[in-house]
């Protein structure tokens, strides 16, 4: 519900209801005892990860997972007779009941902390008023001290005839049923994650690449070993490729391409678009507060999500520094406790510098730190040391399918102080996290190697390189 007194003033007025702002909202008001106002133009609250991103995304993945254990499972005596079925839609109805239950913790965590919750849409007035559209209400106008926006950002769909026709990677959450062949375009983590999860419940999947590689950001040791294991186990790649168009014939769509020169097609039944993301600013109007944006799009923020205009702070996807809920989180508590928590916190702020990160493929990959290559180009050929180990983990002792897992750590100086922590293979999702404190800290090789190695594990690598 609006305000009920016109031009409330708040201590803090947070605009976009994903885990950036919440956390942030919760943070100020819970804890610091701050007057605070969230404002979402969604019917529900988390934003993208809790609705069409990480959340769903991982029960997408577990899904997979299990599919993939079922296939393995006669390798290891069990008897399964016939082909076991899977019902897309029966999960997809958990699913969605999953999440909309977490949409109603996030709605009674904002009331138990004494957050007003406006459902509207926002938009600057000047630099510290913004005015409230609701759904089904008259426009209002709340003015507040500090001002955050957390408003997220939204997939990309190129400009090309027929584009319509695909989907995104929030249309893939929307899917009632299975596709039988699929065509994913692009290969960022998205583009990656979602072909996997496809292919390993059985849809023909062919994933379209601009060049020969995949997750261009990423170490070699990642793109390389995952690009080799996604074709041995079925995924079908176009490289070199640019999709011109799509067209509806009567029995799927038709996505037109072009590869090394020549001209091609490849019918299938459903399109997604893993093309990238823009941030979620229009309609926001910016300008009325005078807070620039770069050439992306993006807003402008110091080290501290101080945007050019006093007073009006941003941090997540809104930003384009490091898309990923838990930095969108910790950046949000970090801005609260320094603009409420008093002289304790005065300088507190989210270093943005090696933040571990995920890609739930098939395996799973995750990183840390510099890639050999940035560690080459900042600290020198001749400062740089590469440790490497690449096996075959237990699990696949029983298996005729040997899928690989590979580690890299990445050390520089005579104390060889690790720099970059790069896995591949099965269970890097859940190993990461520990040594990502590792590095946070500072630790060397001889630390890492000073740590009794736990047996049989596939981590126990990591403190035994040679």
């Amino acid at each position: 519900m609006p305000p009920t007194v016109p031009k409330q003033v708040y201590d803090y007025l947070v605009i976009g209801g994903g885990s950036g702002g919440l956390a942030s909202a919760r943070r100020a008001s819970g804890i610091h005892r701050a007057k605070v106002a969230l404002v979402e133009a969604q019917n529900r609250l988390g934003g993208t990860c809790v609705n069409v991103g990480c959340v769903p995304k991982k029960v997408m993945w577990n899904t997979s997972a299990i599919a993939e254990a079922i296939r393995d499972a006669p390798s290891y005596g069990f008897k399964i007779d016939g082909k076991p079925g899977f019902d897309w839609g029966y999960l997809k109805a958990k699913r969605d009941a999953y999440v909309k239950r977490l949409n109603g913790i996030y709605e009674r965590n904002l009331k138990n902390d004494n957050i007003e919750h406006i459902h509207g849409w926002a938009r600057f007035v000047s630099p510290t008023t913004v005015r409230v559209e609701p759904p089904s209400a008259e426009a209002f106008e709340i003015e507040a001290k500090n001002i955050l926006i957390a408003t997220g950002g939204h997939p990309i769909i190129p400009d090309i005839p027929g584009a319509e026709l695909g989907i995104d990677s929030d249309g893939f959450f929307d899917l009632e049923s299975q596709p039988k062949r699929v065509a994913v375009i692009g290969t960022g983590y998205i583009g990656i994650e979602l072909a996997g999860i496809f292919n390993s419940l059985g849809t023909e999947t062919t994933v379209f690449s601009r060049t020969t590689h995949i997750l261009r950001h990423f170490d070699s040791i990642i793109r390389d070993n995952l690009l080799k294991e996604m074709v041995s186990v079925g995924v079908n790649f176009a490289y070199n490729s640019k999709v011109t168009a799509l067209r509806k014939e009567a029995s799927g769509i038709v996505v037109e391409y072009e590869s090394d020169g020549k001209q091609d097609r490849l019918e299938v039944d459903c399109v997604l678009w893993a093309v990238g993301r823009a941030p979620n600013v229009k309609g926001l109007d910016l300008d009325a507060a005078n807070i620039k944006t770069d050439e992306k799009g993006h807003i402008v923020v110091d080290e501290y999500q101080q945007t050019s205009t006093p007073g009006v702070l941003a941090l997540g996807d809104a930003c384009g520094n490091h898309e990923l809920t838990p930095v969108a989180i910790a950046a949000g508590r970090k801005l609260s406790d320094r603009l409420f928590g008093g002289e304790r916190f005065r300088n507190a702020k989210l270093e943005y510098e090696n933040i571990p990160t995920v890609v739930f493929s098939h395996p799973t990959a995750g990183t840390v730190g510099l890639t050999e290559e940035q560690a080459r180009e900042k600290y020198g050929d001749q400062n740089v040391k590469v440790y490497t180990s690449k096996f075959v983990n237990m699990y696949f002792s029983m298996l005729d399918h040997k899928e690989p897992t590979a580690y890299k750590l990445v050390v520089t100086g005579p104390e060889e102080k690790v720099v970059g922590v790069h896995l591949f293979g099965r269970d890097s999702d859940e190993i990461l996290q520990g040594f990502g404190v590792a590095v946070r800290m500072g630790a060397t090789k001889a630390d890492l190697d000073n740590c009794v190695a736990i047996h049989p594990t596939a981590a126990e690598e990591l403190v035994t390189m040679r």
